[in-house]
């Protein structure tokens, strides 16, 4: 099982001394938290006025009126009283969490916004509801509405490391994906088919000539937060060599001199020797980006779903489709990062437990699911509703097929040379390093962290 991602928590910048402030500071926070939930109360959860009223914590401050609204409904169509409780920002609501997992004063439902570990540890000491018999039941039906990738991010498999007895914990409410994206007026300024974007590399090369032509801008993206560089890299690197190949360089077991690897850095390197990305581009934060994009300074983008919203704000009338990453290889996939947006729990503690899980059960149908996605712009995480949204949220639903993310991987890369790679990659794109150079000095990093890890 993996974490439900938390989109505004992803899109952060890279200020590497402010984040291991943060992170200690954390770090020392879940520790005490940890050693709360050691011996946690054993009553039963007893926050509802009574037994016709489930309370919900959250920290969506921008689905606050829609939440409320979605309340009225289930009072009128079930009598019962459902009150969402907006704790923000998400730091503070994190607090609360854990400070209610230690006093056992968590509500009927509540979102964990922790890593897995700590989320486990929820489980494991009766914070959470295990919903494997509920999403199961009726031929799964319920189960069966959700897309795959929404309930990995909530699901721990029988071979967890956690030692957490395997189910689905977590009910999601949106899902996301990265994908890049284009604008049709642009493109068809430059003569290209604003209905079909390019599907391969050499065509996106094709395009990026064009465009530049027409002396039109090409590419913008957050590249100065080096989580949308790996974004990136990764979808490439799966590309070139699969997941086995890929998580084994992380283990250790391939070389980042590998070919495979070069092939992911000639990507970067295309970049520069096509003048693809503008001017000031590896060093743009990711809302910039967005307002270059949104204001047509640029023709092509990758941004997530979270993004339909945003351009709406910015600019209404534009015009713009996705696409996923071009493919080198036409015969082989290409991946996204994507997966669970939000998601909530049921307090396993609760007296109302199971009055909560209906109501998550009505939460997340085709219904509700569609008006949710109407009035946040966020991606359903029923599958059933996306034949009911606007089109180019529908084209973000299509791709949710084709995606990853770091939170649902076996192993991951070490931090210092994760930064390297994708700091490497900056230097390629100003043209400061070759990426055959920039492979050498990341492996050598790399050995040098295998090494102190064996000592």
């Amino acid at each position: 099982m993996k974490l439900p991602l938390d989109i505004k928590k992803m899109k952060t910048t890279n200020k590497q001394t402010d984040q291991t402030i943060n992170k200690s500071h954390l770090r020392l926070s879940w520790v005490a938290f940890l050693l709360a939930l050691i011996l946690p109360g054993c009553g039963p959860h007893k926050s509802a006025e009574t037994q016709n009223k489930i309370v919900v914590w959250h920290w969506m401050s921008d689905r606050q009126n829609a939440f409320d609204e979605l309340a009225k409904r289930y009072k009128q169509e079930k009598g019962i009283d459902v009150v969402f409780e907006l704790y923000a920002p998400s730091d503070a609501y994190a607090q609360k969490v854990r400070a209610g997992a230690q006093s056992n004063t968590l509500p009927e439902v509540y979102g964990i916004l922790a890593e897995s570990r700590d989320f486990a540890s929820f489980i494991k000491s009766g914070h959470v509801a295990n919903l494997n018999d509920q999403m199961n039941a009726d031929n799964a039906k319920w189960k069966n509405s959700f897309y795959p990738k929404a309930l990995a991010n909530n699901t721990f498999s029988t071979q967890n490391a956690f030692g957490v007895v395997p189910g689905i914990y977590g009910v999601p409410l949106d899902v996301m994906n990265i994908q890049m994206l284009y604008n049709k007026k642009l493109f068809a300024k430059a003569g290209l088919n604003p209905e079909k974007p390019p599907l391969t590399w050499k065509d996106f090369l094709v395009a990026a000539k064009a465009l530049n032509k027409a002396n039109i801008p090409v590419f913008v993206s957050g590249w100065g937060e080096l989580w949308m560089i790996d974004c990136f890299a990764s979808s490439y690197a799966l590309h070139f060599m699969g997941e086995q190949k890929f998580l084994d360089t992380f283990r250790g077991k391939v070389s980042y001199t590998d070919p495979d690897w070069v092939k992911v850095l000639e990507i970067f390197n295309d970049f520069r020797k096509e003048k693809i990305l503008i001017n000031g581009g590896v060093s743009m934060v990711n809302k910039t980006s967005e307002q270059t994009f949104a204001n047509e300074r640029a023709a092509i983008t990758l941004n997530g779903s979270w993004c339909v919203n945003v351009y709406a704000g910015m600019n209404p009338k534009l015009e713009y489709g996705t696409m996923l990453p071009p493919k080198v290889n036409p015969k082989d996939e290409i991946k996204i990062w994507g997966g669970a947006g939000s998601s909530f729990v049921i307090n396993q503690r609760s007296t109302n437990k199971d009055k909560a899980i209906a109501f998550m059960q009505w939460m997340s149908d085709k219904d509700q699911q569609v008006y949710l996605s109407e009035t946040t712009k966020n991606l359903p995480a029923n599958r059933y509703a996306s034949s009911n949204i606007p089109p180019i949220m529908a084209s973000f639903s299509t791709a949710m097929d084709f995606t990853t993310h770091p939170s649902q991987w076996d192993v991951r890369e070490n931090p210092v040379v994760a930064e390297a790679f994708t700091k490497g990659i900056q230097s390629i794109l100003i043209g400061e390093k070759t990426p055959e150079q920039v492979a050498e000095e990341v492996q050598k990093l790399k050995d040098q962290n295998l090494a102190a890890s064996a000592k």
